[in-house]
């Protein structure tokens, strides 16, 4: 079976976000009102074959865990769905 696992990458809470600072900045130079706070992440869509969807979600997770996150500083969620 064919699956899609969306892995969304992001800094842990505490971890300073410089690049959402700066998109947080530059939404209020542009007259956004109202913006509390912005994190930037990362996602990454992987297609992958598995027998079933936990086979394919744990593949997603040692994918994150071994390449797509740094633990030390990122945390990540993982959507699998199978593809029709």
């Amino acid at each position: 079976m064919r699956f899609i696992a969306r892995v969304e990458v992001s800094l842990r809470p505490g971890i300073a976000d410089p690049e959402g600072a700066t998109i947080e900045r530059a939404l209020g130079a542009l007259g956004f009102d109202g913006i509390a706070s912005v994190r930037a992440g990362r996602s990454f869509q992987v297609e992958l074959d598995a027998t079933n969807k936990e086979e394919a979600q744990s593949t997603a997770a040692s994918l994150a865990d071994r390449l797509l996150a740094n633990p030390i500083i990122e945390r990540y969620e993982i959507e699998v769905t199978e593809l029709s």
